[in-house]
């Protein structure tokens, strides 16, 4: 067996039990650039593949929480359009916030993935049962996360970690079915 063989079935492992996936803003859902208008509004620029990745996430029945140190109106915004209703803002400690979605929603940490790229995070990514991280990060937080992805912070990383989840807990298949209609609707 190949030494990726062995990383793919062992990221299968973590990844089988998980029940929701948590994430920062900034560097995961955004590029991590912070952006300000000349009146001091924050604008963000998130990607269409998380989003719609998210969703599927969700349809299969893992929830998703977002657990940011900044507050905005744009990522409560944003939260609202993707279904997520698990919206911690100005939380600088992510591994507090963590613990109490464990309590309210009655989750062991091996059935929590977080996905974080900056230093706030660190603690979290250890803890929970699948840690995650992108290119783009810090560079200590790929030391301690389980999961790397090949897509940046903002470009479709976070599609890849929910596709990842899906196909290791069987659910990918039946989530893609949807798109894989190749008939038009019949005309009478």
């Amino acid at each position: 067996m190949s030494s990726q063989t062995k990383k793919n079935a062992a990221l299968n492992e973590y990844a089988l039990p998980i029940r929701i996936l948590a994430l920062d803003v900034d560097g995961i859902l955004s590029d991590g650039q912070l952006y300000f208008g000349n009146q001091g509004e924050e604008i963000k620029a998130f990607n269409s593949l998380d989003g719609h990745g998210i969703k599927m996430l969700q349809s299969t029945g893992v929830k998703v929480a977002i657990i940011t140190g900044r507050t905005s109106n744009i990522v409560a915004q944003r939260a609202q359009q993707l279904g997520i209703e698990l919206l911690l803002q100005g939380r600088e400690d992510k591994l507090t916030a963590l613990h109490e979605l464990t309590q309210h929603l009655k989750l062991d940490w091996s059935q929590m993935a977080y996905m974080g790229d900056d230093l706030p995070d660190l603690a979290a990514i250890i803890k929970v049962g699948l840690g995650i991280t992108v290119p783009n990060a810090a560079s200590t937080m790929a030391q301690h996360s389980q999961y790397l992805t090949q897509r940046s912070g903002g470009q479709g990383a976070v599609r890849e970690v929910c596709d990842l989840i899906m196909q290791a807990q069987g659910t990918w298949q039946a989530a893609l079915a949807p798109y894989l209609h190749t008939q038009l609707p019949s005309s009478t």
